[in-house]
């Protein structure tokens, strides 16, 4: 995951951002991302994963994301498909070593697109191989499962095997691995064609696991994201297990139309998986809003740091020249914090612009945009707390001052103002200069 960050945060000049927002800035658009991606990856755990990735390096805004995850879903569908018609199934895990290979050899490079794409590279290389050492790790799970066991008739037994589906999938770590093992059981006549469709339904929520450990690492919004897929999986998981008999009319009514046999389970399986996934996507699509709110206020972020004034005091604020001197040394600690953020934002150097060389030279040769941090949160936390402290002890201040005094508070007063309007233009600057540094 930190991997994966690092590479698409080496991304964010512009081209990366530019390409997702045309992609996936309607909801349409980001479902279809999910869809294409995931039958192109054959992996809906990885496009999550990645989607957290994007997240974190803020490159999509949350709604987009669940977006990307509820067309994931949609796209797993495929995968069920694949096995059905062709008995295929992608083996990425054999790609595994050659991206790790040149992803670490990239990493060594000075260029910082070189060295972005080796850290893509070697975040998918490992996560690749996590999850085969995973299944691989816990391919013995599959030969001691006795599903006859629990064979139970009604809805008791469509929630009992719906959990032994998403359990066997969290051990597995593969929704594939799960779905072959219901396609055994069911061959062998052990259970049942609806605990089948159960095992299915849970297998389809369990998957929702290596979102869950990916989002561990991740920042706020990936964790919200992971919450997402979670929501989105119980609540479509629910909706068939409530509707199963409906659905499972459906999957005939369907497989009749286009000749598939009524003994072919493995097809119908799939029939069942598409139908059930697009209905979650009409169902939960009106109340991604709500999704994105509810997410907000349970997964908060933790507080900030505020940044308190260092010269200013109760004491100072009774001693007009004591309470000037104060005000003036705080307003040049919040200028020369606002500079960094200037420079940083404008995409130059600080040393650079100190060091006596021609403006225009230096702005010229700044054609890349530097790794930056985020405006917003550094006007929160320290810009706008340290002008907010020095505006209200002004207020306190010059009750006891002369005219003259005070005309010298009011004036360090307006430059504290100046520089906060300075760091709120700078914030929509850099935000064009992502955009148009990288363009033609």
């Amino acid at each position: 995951m930190l991997a994966l960050e690092e590479g698409f945060k080496a991304f964010t000049g512009g081209m990366l951002e530019s390409l997702l927002r045309r992609t996936t800035d309607k909801l349409w658009k980001s479902v279809s991302f999910g869809v294409f991606t995931t039958t192109l990856m054959q992996s809906s755990s990885l496009v999550s994963v990645i989607t957290i990735s994007f997240l974190s390096a803020e490159l999509i805004p949350l709604a987009a994301g669940i977006g990307i995850i509820f067309g994931a879903n949609l796209g797993t569908t495929t995968g069920a498909w694949l096995v059905a018609g062709f008995g295929l199934k992608v083996k990425l895990s054999a790609y595994a070593m050659p991206m790790l290979v040149f992803g670490i050899i990239l990493i060594f490079q000075k260029a910082r697109s070189l060295k972005g794409i080796g850290y893509i590279l070697a975040g998918m290389g490992f996560l690749f191989l996590g999850i085969h050492y995973m299944k691989e790790g816990f391919d013995t799970f599959k030969q001691t499962i006795d599903l006859a066991a629990y064979a139970m008739e009604g809805y008791s037994g469509l929630f009992v095997y719906a959990f032994i589906g998403i359990m066997a999938t969290v051990i597995m770590q593969s929704s594939h691995a799960t779905l072959v093992l219901v396609l055994t059981a069911l061959a062998a006549q052990q259970i049942s064609y609806d605990n089948a469709l159960a095992l299915a339904i849970g297998s389809n929520v369990g998957t929702t696991i290596t979102a869950i450990l990916g989002a561990m690492g991740s920042n706020i919004q990936g964790k919200r994201l992971a919450g997402a897929h979670l929501v989105f999986n119980l609540v479509t998981g629910i909706i068939a297990i409530a509707f199963i008999h409906q659905l499972i009319f459906l999957v005939d009514l369907f497989s009749n139309n286009v000749g598939i046999a009524a003994n072919n389970y493995t097809l119908k399986l799939a029939v069942f998986h598409t139908i059930f996934n697009i209905l979650g996507i009409v169902v939960m699509v009106p109340f991604i809003s709500r999704l994105v709110s509810f997410l907000e206020r349970t997964i908060a972020a933790p507080p900030l740091h505020i940044e308190k004034p260092r010269y200013l005091s109760e004491a100072s604020a009774h001693i007009p020249d004591a309470a000037i001197e104060a005000v003036r040394k705080e307003t040049a600690r919040l200028y020369d914090m606002s500079v960094d953020v200037i420079t940083h934002g404008l995409s130059l150097n600080k040393q650079i612009l100190n060091s006596g060389q021609d403006i225009d030279h230096i702005i010229n040769k700044s054609n890349h945009i530097k790794l930056q941090q985020n405006i917003d949160e550094v006007y929160d936390r320290r810009i706008k707390a340290i002008y907010a402290a020095i505006v209200e002890f002004i207020s306190h201040a010059q009750g006891s001052m002369s005219v003259n005094q005070a005309e010298k508070l009011f004036s360090l007063r307006e430059v504290g103002r100046d520089i906060v309007e300075s760091i709120k233009g700078i914030k929509h600057l850099q935000k064009n200069l992502k955009v148009y540094l990288v363009s033609n």
